[in-house]
């Protein structure tokens, strides 16, 4: 069920890590589903715990995109997409970037209004077991309950982004391991409105606000990126992808070559390699070019479309050296 993807055959390292990654978002959906629950039961009036509580709900959408995505992209390439489906993986990416930047800003403003205008949030008792308890402090243990999870899966996640070159599962992992913050930040304005610091609450939730921003707002502009076929990076947009040295590298030292250069697009976990060679004889061999071909599909598993193109000149645009830094 997840040994291809497209026409890709995946090796057994990336076919393990794929089930691995397939069933830690089935569990992180379940688990964060029990969380927002909970935190409903206790959510009263606070605003920070309101801004944590929609923030466990936005963390659902880089989880249900990533295997609703990965349905499309086991596809083979056909007429009508014949690049296969692997875009499905950034445009999930992009629609979870947006909704992070909408609903992070959105909240971001109730804070600063709910700080300008001197709400004072109030948090009541409530009758447990025939006690009375502050409410508050149910609060406080729920949200130091739920931040055990994310610090076991999120690390887990970055570690299987690697190898499968997934950028939208990087991106959850980033989330998750953030999580903590929201947790400790939601403990502080619940306790700071039980001291009588009511700004705390207000600040709590605009410091939350603001990391959703910043999720939605890196979400989307690598997503867009990468859809607008930006130069392919690795998973973690640190750096350029090596694979487009490799190519150069292995073209380069080709019998018959002079120059090389290339254009490398990420496709979602799969790449789409176009290289321009300069032949030293004007005639080009099509049995050498297919074998160069060959060779070239056989440097990296994500090479899913490979095209080797005989021209007089290499096209500006396209990569002739990758700088070492």
């Amino acid at each position: 069920m997840t040994g291809r993807l497209g026409r890709t055959d995946l090796p057994a390292e990336q076919r393990h890590a794929l089930r691995k990654a397939v069933r830690v978002e089935i569990f992180t959906i379940g688990y964060t589903v029990v969380t927002i629950a909970l935190i409903a039961l206790v959510v009263g009036s606070s605003q920070a715990m309101r801004t944590a509580w929609i923030e466990d709900m936005l963390s659902l959408l880089p989880q249900i995109a990533f295997l609703v995505a990965l349905v499309f992209i086991r596809r083979r390439p056909g007429r009508t997409f014949p690049f296969g489906m692997h875009r499905a993986m950034g445009v999930g990416h992009l629609v979870a970037g947006v909704a992070l930047l909408i609903v992070g800003g959105n909240l971001a403003v109730e804070a600063v209004v709910g700080f300008v205008r001197g709400e004072h949030p109030t948090i009541g008792t409530v009758n447990l077991f025939g006690h009375t308890i502050w409410l508050g402090w149910l609060m406080i243990g729920v949200m130091s309950l739920i931040v055990i999870g994310p610090l076991f899966y999120g690390p887990y996640k970055a570690k299987l982004a690697g190898p499968l070159h997934n950028k939208l599962l990087h991106a959850d992992a980033a989330m998750a391991k953030a999580d903590w913050q929201t947790t400790v930040a939601s403990i502080v304005g619940v306790g700071g409105v039980g001291l009588g610091i009511w700004w705390l609450d207000s600040a709590a939730a605009l410091f939350i606000s603001l990391g959703i921003l910043w999720d939605g707002w890196r979400n989307t502009v690598t997503a867009v990126g990468d859809l607008i076929d930006k130069r392919a990076t690795t998973y973690d947009t640190k750096a350029v992808h090596p694979v487009i040295a490799d190519v150069l590298g292995l073209v380069r030292g080709t019998r018959g070559v002079a120059d090389a250069a290339v254009r490398v697009r990420d496709l979602g976990q799969v790449l789409h390699v176009e290289v321009f060679v300069v032949l030293r004889r004007r005639r080009a061999d099509v049995a050498q070019l297919e074998r160069l071909r060959e060779r070239i599909v056989g440097l990296d598993w994500k090479m899913q479309d490979v095209v080797v193109i005989p021209v007089s000149s290499l096209p500006d645009e396209a990569t002739a050296r990758v700088d070492p830094t």
